[in-house]
């Protein structure tokens, strides 16, 4: 008799960042930490370097991108990143996209939406931010966005356009 093998575990996608104090160290220390969570890293990218984006007079970030996998439900997840990122000195006050210590998005959760109150999956920006996208390119660029279809490398691609119309480099 054969038994199937059903795994509890889901893949998620989280989007990392930082622009206080030692800020590669800063990303690594939430890997570690999100493993003590039971969020365990399966692929980390490159620590890219990126301008700030949305409010622009900042330092620069130190982005990365993580496929993880774990047992805990959406909601769950949010708040353990939530509370790791408060440990590492992140405080959540009235200043949208300026400047973190740390910032853990999820940007993809198996291959689910949701939109409940303080929980968006996809996350909704992900389109529209290259520091978002290289390095979500360099992990998983055939990984598919539910809503429309588009692999992540498309999306970089069609950004990369946009940014540069005139451009005819692929």
């Amino acid at each position: 008799m054969t038994h199937a093998f059903i795994s509890d575990m889901s893949t998620a996608y989280i989007g990392i960042g930082s622009n206080i104090g030692d800020r590669e160290s800063n990303v690594l220390r939430a890997v570690k930490m999100m493993e003590a969570e039971g969020i365990r890293p399966v692929r980390l990218s490159s620590l890219i370097e990126t301008e700030p984006w949305g409010v622009t007079d900042q330092p620069p970030y130190i982005n990365a991108a993580a496929e993880v996998e774990t047992r805990l439900q959406p909601m769950e997840l949010l708040l353990a990143l939530r509370d790791i990122q408060k440990r590492m000195g992140r405080f959540f006050d009235a200043t949208r996209w300026g400047p973190r210590v740390i910032d853990l998005d999820i940007l993809f959760y198996d291959d689910l939406t949701i939109k409940e109150s303080g929980l968006s999956i996809p996350h909704p920006l992900i389109a529209e931010r290259a520091f978002v996208l290289d390095p979500l390119n360099e992990i998983a660029p055939d990984l598919v966005h539910p809503q429309t279809g588009k692999t992540v490398a498309k999306m970089r691609d069609e950004l990369r356009a946009a940014d540069r119309p005139d451009s005819n480099i692929p």
